[in-house]
Parts: structure tokens; C-alpha cells; sequence
């Protein structure tokens, strides 16, 4: 399988920040995770939308694929209560 591309919306540099940092090793782990498992066991399509998410803890990474370009975006990272607001 080849390897995808990861790109990072600009407001994911914020989210993250958000983000205390003995969590944050484990979330940047899993996005690196994506480029050869862009849909590991455990993500979900979210539901009317061409986005997917995957369960860090109780952080959630909202992602979209574009398996012809074989990248992923990481569109939105937070935590579990707040995440899905504007989604």
C-alpha cells in the first residue's frame, strides 16, 4: 500500500495548542498512523459528510481522504465534548 500525504488545516496549529501536552504526543501519533492507515480500525464516516474520525482518548481527530491524491487533511482535533459543535 502506498503511503498518503498528511496536510493540516491553519486551525488545527490552534487546536492543538489547546491541547495539554502529555496528550498531545499520543494524538500526533495517531495522525502519523494515517499515512499508511488512513481508515484504521475504530474510525468512522461521519455521518452526511465526506469526513472521518478517529478516537485518540478522549480526543477526536476529524479528517477527510482523497484517495486519488492520496492525501489525508486533519480538518479539526479537540476534545470529545467540544469537537463535533461545528461539525
Amino acid at each position: 500500500m502506498e503511503e498518503y500525504k498528511i496536510f493540516f488545516k491553519k486551525s488545527v496549529e490552534k487546536d492543538l495548542k489547546k491541547i495539554p501536552k502529555k496528550y498531545l504526543l499520543k494524538i500526533l501519533e495517531k495522525i502519523e498512523k494515517l499515512k499508511f492507515h488512513p481508515r484504521p480500525e475504530g474510525s468512522e464516516k461521519l455521518t452526511g459528510q465526506e469526513l472521518y474520525r478517529v478516537r485518540q482518548g478522549t480526543y477526536r481527530i476529524l479528517y477527510s481522504i482523497q484517495d486519488n491524491e492520496l492525501t489525508v487533511w486533519v480538518i479539526k482535533v479537540g476534545h470529545r465534548k467540544e469537537i463535533y459543535k461545528k461539525y
